[in-house]
């Protein structure tokens, strides 16, 4: 499994154990017993427009330590790592040999509610946040991009998402029209 990616100095990072989370989140009651790939899924995309409104990347980590002969894999999105740990991995090592490996990186999060997980993290110099928290942080997130989207849409459609050059073509051609 390739791993390693490099990080900024100056980027904002957020590590989600992702079967932590999808344990503790209301969005996820009665999907984890039969649809673990849903819940996952979903998971995904809740993280994947929380971290593009958000501005910041997301290492989401499952882990796969009990999947027998499992190597480990890594999916890229514009916003997101999505890892699955090889077979004797755990989502906590992995997030701390991945925060060791990171140098000098200024703004780094991890999201769990595993108590000792949260103290390692505060240990080497990370925030830590529960899975509640970011739960809350998401649907606020959520909720302020739903009530922008409104806003714009409600004054006047997409003139007003013109620059002024061609609002002022516009306003010409309307004129022209009228004539």
């Amino acid at each position: 499994m390739a791993r390693h990616r490099r990080y900024k100095r100056d980027g904002r990072y957020l590590f989600v154990d992702g079967y932590n989370i999808i344990n503790y989140w209301s969005d996820f009651d009665g999907l984890i017993d039969e649809h673990l790939e849903e819940a996952r899924e979903l998971l995904v995309d809740l993280l994947e427009e929380y971290a593009a409104t958000e501005h910041l990347f997301i290492i989401l980590v499952f882990d796969a330590y009990r999947v027998k002969g499992n190597g480990g894999s890594i999916q890229r999105k514009p916003h997101m790592d999505i890892v699955f740990t090889k077979e004797t991995v755990t989502a906590d090592r992995y997030i701390e040999s991945e925060i060791a490996s990171m140098g000098r990186v200024r703004d780094v999060t991890v999201a769990t509610s595993d108590y000792v997980e949260q103290q390692i993290i505060l240990a080497r110099g990370g925030k830590r946040i529960s899975a509640r928290e970011l739960e809350l942080l998401v649907k606020r997130s959520k909720s302020l991009t739903r009530k922008e989207a409104n806003r714009i849409r409600t004054k006047k459609g997409t003139y007003l998402a013109m620059d002024e050059e061609n609002k002022k073509k516009l306003e010409d051609l309307k004129r022209q029209l009228d004539k």
